[in-house]
């Protein structure tokens, strides 16, 4: 056997990565990627320029910051903790509650029609588009929708 029955052509796999590389949802990963990486960095300037300044306030004279223990710096972990957090909190509602919200706006349910009719010779409840009966086997007559 030869090579190009193991191998195909680059020009091939070229076809390939352009076709996944392009995909609609490829490029809304993308786009969510750099988006959530801008969202992130907000929330960081969020925490470090107002929310530890105001933490900062509560212990006079000590930035929080600079909070340690040994070499150890808390407050810097205590920064990174909070950013987290409140993306998480910004995830969690965007995601989950205006998920459910949206859910609930969406278009209303179908009025109910009927879905099932019963068999007329074994008296089962079949589908109503059935033209056969699932437990009897009958033939059904055809009706007229």
């Amino acid at each position: 056997m030869s090579l190009s029955t193991y191998y195909r052509p680059v020009t091939s796999i070229w076809q390939e990565f352009k076709a996944f590389a392009l995909k609609g949802n490829m490029i809304d990963l993308a786009v969510g990627v750099v988006i959530g990486a801008a969202f992130g960095k907000v929330i960081a300037s969020i925490v470090e320029n107002v929310i530890t300044p105001l933490i900062g306030y509560v212990t006079p004279g000590l930035k929080f910051s600079d909070w340690h223990i040994g070499r150890i710096r808390i407050g810097l972990l205590m920064n990174d903790l909070l950013s987290f957090l409140l993306v998480a909190l910004a995830v969690f509602l965007v995601v989950v509650k205006v998920g459910t919200l949206m859910l609930k706006v969406g278009p209303a349910p179908a009025a109910s029609e009927p879905v099932t009719k019963e068999c007329p010779l074994c008296l089962s409840m079949i589908p109503l588009k059935a033209r056969k009966c699932g437990h009897c086997t009958a033939d059904l007559p055809v009706e007229a929708v």
